[in-house]
């Protein structure tokens, strides 16, 4: 299950040892193809928690860790942006990075 992020909050990320932040917009076309592969991996990978962040509603959080393109996967470790996946990707390409990033 993926949880929406709103007003900023970020703070159950923060706790997480790992968690991935999908970096999307409503009127943007490759994010509403990812969205339903990413729902699918959050209920494959069960011990990592996925959150969807609206650019256009948290604009502060994407100037905060400079997304300039959607969408964009976050990796985030205890709250810190440990890597960031930018455009589409296919199911299996984002199971390799999640699993590369969840070791």
């Amino acid at each position: 299950m993926i949880k929406e992020i709103k007003n900023n909050d970020l703070e159950a990320i923060n706790s997480a040892e790992l968690a991935i932040v999908d970096f999307n917009a409503t009127w943007c076309g490759p994010c509403r193809m990812l969205a339903p592969i990413l729902e699918e991996l959050s209920e494959e990978f069960t011990d990592i928690p996925f959150y969807a962040c609206d650019v256009d509603q948290n604009m502060e959080l994407a100037v905060k860790y400079n997304i300039q393109s959607i969408p964009a996967v976050g990796f985030f470790r205890k709250g810190q942006l440990v890597d960031l996946a930018v455009g589409f990707r296919s199911k299996d390409a984002m199971k390799t990075l999640i699993e590369a990033e969840n070791v």
